[in-house]
Order: C-alpha cells, then structure tokens, then sequence
C-alpha cells in the first residue's frame, strides 16, 4: 500500500514563507516525476511546480521566482518552499506522485496525498 503524506500547510501573512514536505511510503521501486498541485475554491486543480528522478524542475508562471521544489529521491520525499506568498497563493495543496512502481516489472501509476490547506491572509 503506497501512502503519499503532506505536511507544512498553514495560515500565513502575504510576504511571508512556508515549506510543504511529502513523503511517499509503501512499497516502492520508482517515481518518475513528483509535483505539487494546488486547488482554490471553485477552480481547477493546477499544476504548480514538479521534479522529476533527475531533477529537472517545472513550474507554473505565477510561482516561478516565489516557489522552490527539490526532491530527495533516497527518502521518496518532495519539498515546495514557498516564498513571498500572496492571497491568491491560498489553495488545498497536493502532492502527486507519476508514475510510482512498486517493482521493477509492470505500470506505473498516479498517486495522490489527502491534500494540505495553505491560507494566505493579506
């Protein structure tokens, strides 16, 4: 059983900074890519920044210069720090993990965390 959990969300002033972490557990072989994606109330969830094995970075044009992800791949963990954070920064945020096999043999498939809310207050 692969459990992907968040954690670091919170409530916080525009300007300042948070760290979300998420470690994959369970049986696991390899992960291709792990990213952040955010959902606000009443959008779609988007895409925030991801890493892949190799640690080739992408990120969403509202975040780039603000947000910075690294990946340990030795601890299946993913990090997003978050700086310079403003109101429309306020989303649930989760954790994707692409293309997870748990062995070496056979698909890969997407996981998701529960989810971690971060608050921006102006």
């Amino acid at each position: 059983q692969v459990q992907l959990v968040e954690s670091g969300g919170g409530l916080v002033q525009a300007g300042g900074s948070l760290r979300l972490s998420c470690a994959a557990s369970g049986r696991i072989f390899s992960i291709n890519a792990m990213g952040w994606y955010r959902q606000a109330p009443g959008k779609q969830r988007e895409l925030v920044a991801s890493i892949t094995s190799g640690g080739n970075t992408n990120y969403a044009d509202s975040v780039k210069d603000r947000f910075t992800i690294s990946r340990d791949n030795a601890k299946n963990t993913v990090y997003l720090q978050m700086s310079s954070l403003k109101p429309e920064d306020t989303a649930v945020y989760y954790c994707n993990a692409d293309n997870l096999r748990t062995r070496a043999w056979g698909k890969g498939y997407d996981y998701w965390g529960q989810g971690t809310q971060v608050t921006v207050s102006s």
